[in-house]
Formats: structure tokens, C-alpha cells, sequence
């Protein structure tokens, strides 16, 4: 019999402290009252504290960690013993903790996560389990409205590694919460233990997953088909994202159209650098149809990029073949050519150029020279490789050349803001995916723009939610992006930014959310029909109530402690 086969359900309706949330009985913040009839009143210091002075507490521990990691996991011990002032401090302070949360210091965490694992947090589902996924699954004891699932085989840019991948699913949904407000009791990470290729970790004695090879892509196939009916039979609403799966691009195909899931590799990824392309093309000057685009990475995130970018391509006016024809991709082996003489793998074919007039170009120097681009973009995970002389051949090319290195961590960038500023004396425009400081350049602060996925997952998940759809379309993720490319503020538009400020992530949330519900009515795949009847305006204020604040679950907690009051009164 498989493990967990046998596994004693839980009810749904049970407190098992070691898969939820504490719900902050012993938050400083609850009041006297709260705290005798929680049963808690002298297990915490007699003062009733306001927010002000938990955040200062919690901002000088946090502040007195020594590394990114030890920052790390003093959040996550506050998000496992107070939820709700977990989120508190992440809403209020969303700039600084999210890079401690998620991305860059998330990669880390993962590498060390065997070694650091101190609480459980979500559920892993392992191959061993076939057969048995609905019945475990029903273990998990909440509602789910949100799951992020991984199967850890590639990590950020990182590699394979395995169970330790938990890391990606409990940072992501974390910022679901913070970002768009699904509740942190309704979200679900996930990771599935199919084994591992990194031989170093299944000989490593604290790994904490299977020790066997990973799984064929046949044997895959066949767990996550039934992993998936099992999610929507237990939680018939339920939206499933996938992340940082080695070869992505079998399992959105394979099911997007059945249910209502979305790969954020893929299509985050698209839409948020679709979102600050759309003003980057704005804002240099260059039309559409004059746009050449060259993309150093050809692997599934640069692919599902591109794809993502001929859409606006072709609302600008330009056929299919016009707009893909804007794109040069460069991999390992060089241009990515009809006739380079090697097999091309499947997704790279619909980018790969027929007029290269037999000649092969080997390096992204000889790439630029031949194309002259006016977009130089990077998924490559190879550190530096946006040299000063690359980037300076840019700014010669181009009054506002777009130079977007998008590749995380932080080490893997294939350039610094501050080397694309420098090299192309302050004209570029420029997005990256990992952060970087502002800086001082000729008297002005230029804050660099952060094509990072936070601005458009959230409103995703959130609208497909709300909107109760049936999938997630190609349109609903479209519409993230070109909502979110309207969503600065005039000031934001007179700096030259691309992106909204991080700051203001739950309005820009708010707005994204909005696009694909409608889009989802556009496409035919709500099921919550109400929606349609309400103006923009309307509909915004919606999704303004049904997101969770972390700020008035003390105001829910005081009401059902008078209600309950209220009840043993009258008995």
C-alpha cells in the first residue's frame, strides 16, 4: 500500500496547528476582553499594543539579522505564529520584505531548505502516493480558493532541487495574500516529490524527499493528471498555478482548457514584461512595426515571453508573421536558424529566423551587429553577459535603447542598473528582473523598473477567483498585462517609469483583477454572472471588499468574541 494510503482524514472543519495559520491569539494587539475569552489573557504581557509598536519591534529583529537567510526565517516564524501581523508588517513594508520573502533570498532558502526546515508548511504529494492523491489531500484541513504547485525540478535559476523547492510555493502565495488579498487560510502550497536528478541531494543524509532518480515524463504525466482531478474534486473552485517546472510548457497545454490553472513561468512572466514593454515602446519613440527585439535565452520563459509580446504586436496593426518576425532568439548555440544544422527543440521553432542567409551567428555580439536591435532582453541565468561594450553598441543603436535583464537571482542578471545606466549615459530603459537600488546620476534619482511577476499574479489568481472561471485564457492573462501598463500614476509616467510602485501593489492588484474579470466575461468563462451588471467602478469596489486586510481581522475577532458573549449571556 502506498504511504498515506491509510492516513486518517481529518475533517475539514478541525484545528490541526501544524497546516493552519494561527489565527493571532496571542497578537499583543488583542484586547483584554479578547484575551480572557481566548483563553489567553496572562499568557502574553498585560499591555495592549497598537500596531505601531509591533511593526517597530518586529522591523528592529528583523533589521538585526545578520544575513538575508536569518531575515528569512524570522518571517517565516512570525507568518506560522501570528498570520495576521505577519501581513501586517508585509503590507505596510511591502518594498523592503518581499525581496526577503520571494525573490532573490527565496533561492537560497531552497537550496538550504532541508537544513533549515523548522515547521510544516503546505503539503507535499509524492510519487510513491499514486493512486491515493484525493484521499491525502483530504488531510489538508481548510477550504482552498489558490494552489501553487511545483515539482521543484527547476528552481528560479538554480536548478533541480527537488522537495527543497518548497520554498517557491509558500513565498508565491504569500504575496497572493499580501498583494491581492486571498485569504492565507485558503491557499495551499504544494510540492510534489517525483524524484530528483541532482545526485548531490539524493545522497545529501538531510534531504528531506525521496531518493530515487526523477520520474519519467510518462509517469508524470499520469500523476498530474490525477493530482489534478483530485484538487478539483476536493475544492471544486479551486485555481492551480504551476511553478518552476523544468519543461513547463507539456502541463499548461495539456491542461489549461479543463481547468481553471495557469503556469506563471509562462504567462506571468509574458504578461509583466508585456506590461512594461507596452511602455517602454511608448516611451521610445519607435513604433511597433519598427521594433526588432533580441532575446538572449530561447528556454520556455524566453519563448513564452515572446509569444506573449506578438499579441500586442498584432493589436498594434502587425500580422502574426509581421510580429514574430520582430524577434531574434539566442540560445547556447547562438542564433536560433532555420538551417543551423542542429535539432531545434519544439518551442523554439516559431521564432527560429529562415533569413539568416546561411550564415551562422555564434555570439550575441555578432547577433546585434547583424540585427541592430532596439531591444536587448535577457532569460539566459548567465551573470554579465549584457557586456559595457554590448551595452554601449545599444545606446549607439538607439536614442532610448530597451535593455531588460531578466533573469534572477541577482547574481544571474545579465546586467546591473547601474552598468545599463553608465554605459548608456542615463538614456536606457530599463527593467530587470531581480532588484536593484536606485541611483544618483547627474544630479537625479532614477529608480530602476522591476519586471517582477508580483504585479500581475496576484490579480490573476484573485479574478479567476471572483469570476469563478472556468479557465484561464490566453485573453485573461492578456488583459493583466495591459491593465497593469495603465495602472502608473501621472508622476509615476512623468519619471519614466515602467512599472507601478511596489508600494502600491494592492490598488495596482485591484486594477489588474479587474481586467480579467472582464476578460473572463469576454471569453465566456465566469460563472459568477453577477458581475457583469456592475460598472468599472463598481466592480473595483468589489474586489476592495473581498480582499483580505490584515489590519481589520482584529475588528472580526472582537465582533464574534461580543457575539459569542452575547450567546453565553442569554443561556
Amino acid at each position: 500500500m502506498a504511504p498515506g494510503a491509510n492516513v486518517k482524514h481529518t475533517p475539514a472543519s478541525s484545528s490541526r496547528r501544524s497546516a493552519s495559520p494561527s489565527r493571532g491569539e496571542y497578537d499583543t494587539s488583542n484586547t483584554v476582553e479578547a484575551r480572557k475569552l481566548l483563553r489567553t489573557y496572562g499568557l502574553v504581557p498585560p499591555n495592549v499594543e497598537s500596531f505601531e509598536i509591533q511593526e517597530k519591534r518586529c522591523i528592529n529583529q528583523l533589521r538585526s539579522k545578520q544575513t538575508p537567510i536569518g531575515r528569512y526565517l524570522y518571517l517565516s516564524q512570525l507568518r506560522a505564529t501570528n498570520v495576521h501581523l505577519f501581513y501586517r508588517l508585509l503590507s505596510k513594508n511591502i518594498k523592503e520584505l518581499t525581496p526577503l520573502i520571494y525573490t532573490p533570498t527565496v533561492g537560497e532558502a531552497c537550496q538550504r531548505w532541508s537544513e533549515i526546515y523548522a515547521q510544516p508548511e503546505g503539503m507535499y504529494l509524492s510519487y510513491s502516493d499514486k493512486g491515493h492523491l484525493f484521499q491525502i489531500l483530504q488531510n489538508w484541513p481548510h477550504e482552498v480558493e489558490m494552489t501553487v504547485v511545483t515539482d521543484g525540478s527547476r528552481i528560479l535559476g538554480l536548478g533541480d532541487l527537488g522537495v527543497n523547492g518548497m520554498g517557491i510555493p509558500v513565498g508565491k502565495l504569500s504575496l497572493y495574500t499580501a498583494c491581492a488579498g486571498i485569504r492565507p487560510d485558503r491557499c495551499l502550497p504544494l510540492t510534489l516529490d517525483l524524484g530528483t536528478s541532482n545526485e548531490a541531494l539524493r545522497n545529501d543524509p538531510m534531504y528531506m524527499g525521496s531518493r530515487r532518480p526523477k520520474v519519467s515524463a510518462e509517469e508524470e504525466k499520469e500523476f498530474l493528471d490525477e493530482l489534478m482531478a483530485a484538487l478539483t474534486e476536493r475544492w471544486p473552485g479551486i485555481v492551480i498555478q504551476y511553478e518552476d517546472f523544468k519543461n513547463p510548457f507539456p502541463s499548461l497545454e495539456r491542461y489549461q482548457n479543463t481547468y481553471s490553472m495557469f503556469n506563471d513561468d509562462i504567462q506571468g512572466t509574458g504578461a509583466v514584461i508585456l506590461a512594461g514593454f507596452i511602455n517602454a515602446v511608448k516611451q521610445s519613440g519607435v513604433p511597433a512595426a519598427n521594433q526588432r527585439a533580441v532575446f538572449l535565452g530561447a528556454g520556455s520563459a524566453g519563448v513564452g515571453v515572446a509569444k506573449q509580446i506578438v499579441e500586442f504586436f498584432r493589436k498594434e496593426g502587425l500580422t502574426e508573421d509581421e510580429a514574430r518576425r520582430c524577434f531574434w532568439l539566442v540560445d547556447s548555440k547562438g542564433l536560433v536558424t532555420d538551417d543551423r544544422g542542429d535539432k531545434l527543440a519544439e518551442h523554439k521553432v516559431y521564432f527560429s529566423r529562415p533569413d539568416n542567409n546561411g550564415k551562422q551567428y555564434k555570439s550575441l555580439e555578432e547577433v546585434i551587429e547583424y540585427v541592430k536591435p532596439t531591444i536587448l532582453m535577457g532569460l539566459s541565468t548567465i551573470g554579465g553577459a549584457f557586456t559595457p561594450k554590448i551595452i554601449r553598441r545599444m545606446a549607439d543603436l538607439n536614442k532610448r535603447p530597451v535593455i531588460f535583464p531578466l533573469s534572477n537571482p541577482s547574481s544571474k542578471s545579465e546586467c546591473t542598473f547601474e552598468e545599463a545606466v553608465k554605459y548608456t549615459k542615463g538614456r536606457c530603459l530599463f527593467a530587470s528582473g531581480s532588484p536593484f537600488p536606485p541611483l544618483e546620476y547627474e544630479g537625479k534619482t532614477l529608480s530602476p523598473g522591476q519586471g517582477n511577476n508580483v504585479y500581475v499574479f496576484p490579480g490573476i489568481g484573485l479574478g479567476a477567483i471572483l469570476s469563478k472561471a472556468v479557465n484561464v485564457s490566453q485573453g485573461m492573462i492578456y488583459a493583466s498585462a495591459e491593465a497593469l501598463s495603465t495602472a502608473l500614476t501621472p508622476e509615476e509616467r512623468s519619471e519614466d517609469w515602467l512599472y507601478p510602485d511596489i508600494s502600491r501593489i494592492r490598488e495596482v492588484s485591484v486594477v489588474v483583477t479587474r481586467g480579467v474579470i472582464r476578460a473572463a466575461q469576454k471569453d465566456g468563462l465566469d460563472r459568477e454572472l453577477a458581475l457583469r451588471n456592475l460598472s468599472d467602478a463598481d466592480l473595483e469596489e468589489y474586489i476592495r471588499q473581498r480582499m483580505y486586510d490584515p489590519f481589520k481581522e482584529g475588528d472580526k475577532v472582537e465582533a464574534e468574541i461580543k457575539e459569542l458573549a452575547q450567546h453565553v449571556s442569554r443561556l
